[in-house]
């Protein structure tokens, strides 16, 4: 991470970007740990100074190498002065990558500075990758800038409250309270329906027969005939 507050907005996207494919190439040999953008993951204390590299290198809980990407409008005297050399002074190799066309200005600034380091890089975007070009190395840099010995200051761990959850209150299932049946009204007296009166029968009406005449007696007759 940087001292310098603003940065092209297009430079900062190519740093972040060289940040995050340095990490996918040194986890071949490292525990990498990167601090990029506002995220500072990695703190490393040299002396009474703490400081944020950009790639922090490790080997299990030891620390292994330094890593800082420079823009073009960061490889400055102040950048110099800030921390590249404070990050040559520790006993682990320190490597610093740069643009391509700021390669001699480094060379000039870490001369200028007593800077001891490792190896310069430089870079150029190429799509979505990087060309990666070693143009210095000196081997016996950290033993000429062995002078802090370097400390990974571990992060405090963040402790996250266990969230109790309050007793359930007991609910107590509410007696059913059944509705009050409403009582059914007294059955009124139905009122008899008047007896309907027996009709009388009629007496059979006898036909009078007309009566034959008596027939008289045949001595009668015969006295008629004579």
């Amino acid at each position: 991470m940087t001292p310098i507050f603003v940065r092209p907005v297009r430079e900062q996207l190519e740093h972040d970007r060289l940040i995050r494919f340095l990490q996918t190439r040194y986890t071949r040999k490292f525990d990498v740990t990167i601090n990029v953008g506002d995220q500072e993951l990695a703190p490393v204390r040299l002396g009474a100074n703490t400081f944020f590299p950009d790639v922090v290198l490790m080997h299990g809980k030891k620390l292994a190498g330094l890593i800082e990407v420079e823009t073009g409008e960061s490889t400055n005297n102040l950048e110099a002065m800030a921390q590249w050399t404070h990050f040559s002074r520790a006993r682990v190799p320190f490597f610093l990558y740069v643009p391509v066309m700021a390669y001699d200005a480094a060379r000039r600034l870490c001369d200028a500075n007593q800077v001891s380091v490792s190896e310069i890089w430089t870079y150029r975007a190429v799509n979505d990758q990087f060309d990666l070009v070693r143009l210095f190395t000196d081997p016996g840099a950290v033993k000429a800038g062995n002078k802090v010995a370097p400390k990974v200051v571990p992060l405090p761990k963040i402790v996250v409250p266990k969230v109790v959850a309050p007793p359930a209150d007991v609910v107590t299932p509410a007696p059913v309270v059944k509705p009050p049946v409403a009582a059914r009204p007294a059955a009124t007296p139905t009122k008899a329906a008047p007896a309907r009166p027996a009709k009388a029968k009629k007496a059979p009406v006898r036909t009078a027969s007309k009566s034959k005449p008596k027939s008289k007696p045949k001595a009668a007759a015969k006295k008629k005939r004579r």
